[in-house]
Order: C-alpha cells, then sequence, then structure tokens
C-alpha cells in the first residue's frame, strides 16, 4: 500500500486502514464527483477553484454537499498534515452515499466525503524536454449529455479505454472528438494549439471541462500579454499548428509533438509553449510560496 493519509468523513486514517462500504453508489455506479490537485511545498495550488468547480459538480448531479467549501479546505489541511512533509496529490470525491442497489438517486440521502493525499508522481522530465505524443479518438462519455455537462463526474470508463487505446497507438494522451468531429479535451486534459504565435483553444461546450489549469493558463498568456482566441479546433488545425500542448493540474503544460502519427511544427517544444509554462510556474509560486 502507498504511503500517505485518508480523510472519511472527516477522520484521518492511514491509507492502508481506509474502508468504504461497498453498497456506497461512487464504488457501485460511478456515482460521485471529485478534484484533483497537487502541492508545492506541501502548499496546495488552486485548492479553492477546486473545491468550488466539486461544488458546482455535485450541484449538476444532485449531490448535497456533506460540508461547506470551508470545511473541505479544512479537512484537506488536516490530511496534508497527517501526511506529513513531501508533495503530495490530493484528491476530493463526494459519493451520493449508501443506499439499496437501484438506479434510483433519490434512495441514497447521506452523502460521503473521502480525501485522498498520496506521493504525486510526476511526468518524466523527457516529456518537457522531448514533448509528447497525442491520439484523436472517438468516445461517448457521461459528461457529454447535456444534464451532466460541466461536471467533474468520476465514471471515467469510455476516458481509461481511449486512453488504453492512445498507448497502443503508441501516444501518451487521447484527444476526444465531438459530434461535428471537433476537439474537445483530452482524457484528462485541455489542449492548446499556437498558430502564428497565437494561442487557440476550444471554446466552453458540451462535453468539455474547463479546466483549473486551463484557466491559469489562460491568465498567464494575458499577463504575458500572447494573444488567446477561444474556438473551435478542428484536427485538421491540429496537423497544422506550429505548436501544441495539454494542460492539468498534474503535467501542468505539457508540450505536445505530434498528433496520429503526424509531426506538429518542428516536432520539438515551442517557445510559446515554454515561456507559458515558466509563466504558469510563476504564478504558482507566487501563489504557494514554493520555489518551483
Amino acid at each position: 500500500m502507498a504511503a500517505g493519509e485518508v480523510s472519511i468523513d472527516g477522520q484521518v486514517v492511514d491509507s492502508g486502514e481506509a474502508r468504504v462500504s461497498v453498497f456506497d453508489r461512487g464504488f457501485l455506479y460511478g456515482d460521485s464527483v471529485f478534484e484533483v490537485f497537487r502541492t508545492y511545498g506541501g502548499v496546495p495550488f488552486g485548492q479553492r477553484e477546486h473545491l468550488e468547480r466539486l461544488q458546482r459538480s455535485a450541484d449538476r448531479l444532485m449531490i448535497s454537499m456533506p460540508v461547506s467549501v470551508e470545511t473541505l479546505s479544512s479537512e484537506v489541511a488536516a490530511t496534508l498534515e497527517a501526511a506529513g512533509e513531501g508533495e503530495w496529490y490530493v484528491r476530493v470525491v463526494i459519493t451520493r452515499g449508501t443506499g439499496p442497489l437501484t438506479y434510483d438517486p433519490s434512495t441514497a440521502t447521506t452523502p460521503l466525503r473521502v480525501i485522498i493525499a498520496a506521493p504525486v508522481s510526476v511526468p518524466p522530465a523527457d516529456h518537457y524536454e522531448r514533448g509528447i505524443a497525442v491520439a484523436l479518438l472517438h468516445a461517448s462519455r457521461p459528461t457529454d449529455d447535456e444534464r451532466a455537462s460541466g461536471a467533474k463526474a468520476s465514471n471515467y470508463l469510455a476516458n481509461l479505454l481511449a486512453v488504453h487505446e492512445a498507448k497502443q497507438k503508441g501516444a501518451q494522451e487521447a484527444l476526444m472528438l465531438g459530434r461535428r468531429g471537433q476537439i474537445l479535451e483530452g482524457a484528462s486534459s485541455n489542449l492548446f494549439i499556437v498558430k502564428d504565435g497565437v494561442v487557440r483553444t476550444p471554446e466552453r461546450q458540451t462535453g468539455i471541462l474547463m479546466g483549473i489549469t486551463r484557466a491559469a493558463v489562460l491568465a498567464a498568456a494575458a499577463t504575458e500579454g500572447i494573444g488567446v482566441e477561444e474556438g473551435e479546433v478542428r484536427p485538421e488545425d491540429l496537423y497544422d499548428a506550429d505548436e501544441a500542448f495539454i494542460t492539468s493540474s498534474i503535467r501542468e503544460v505539457m508540450p505536445v509533438v505530434s498528433a496520429d502519427g503526424r509531426t506538429i511544427g518542428p516536432g520539438a517544444p515551442g517557445s510559446v509553449t515554454k515561456r507559458l509554462h515558466e509563466a504558469y510556474l510563476r504564478t504558482v509560486a507566487q501563489a504557494t510560496g514554493a520555489g518551483v
């Protein structure tokens, strides 16, 4: 069992001692919402934004938040304090709770909250130095439905299968395509392309989760005076881009150098990508006080 600590309904226990009922709907049906963020110098980055989005996800799926965002923040702090020194991957999960074996969500009335602090596993340095490959795939996900759109729900089976297929193709991330063939997002990331010095990223639409890291990068681009457009991004736009990158809490700003076996730009991380990653790290350092 990996090192770390877990908080269940406010009670912190060693990770090896954490237990949740097999009748919990999060386990049975993926009937839960979650957020993931990481620490820098032991301090969480973007925690407030992540927990507020968790609240919105729960509202979207009609899961009653059992405690306030402020209480959750205190419980994250207690979990990290128990975990001790080091850098931590933090996952906060709210499930609908336990109930009878039925699809009817109204039969569960006591939501469960779980906070996991596990050692953070960052991507290899080589991925930032040389870039990664992506594969474009079609997948039908629960959050592609208007009723669940915008929620960070735990039912990630379609994403997991897409990543597996991408790995079989020699890629490190899967990019999901929408019904019109447009690129939506990565299986666990947001996409950006760069053309003629201008950054472009898919606009808000069904099937896209507006990432917290995405927002931080957009803010960094504005600070750096880099032009940004939000609009449709199609496969041919990616293939023809000068640069491309994906963003997520753990990856930060990850350069993409090929898609579906086609080389993007010169086939190496570009200057705009590097500049935005550096700006993002300055944002992190300012917010956490960590030297990153």
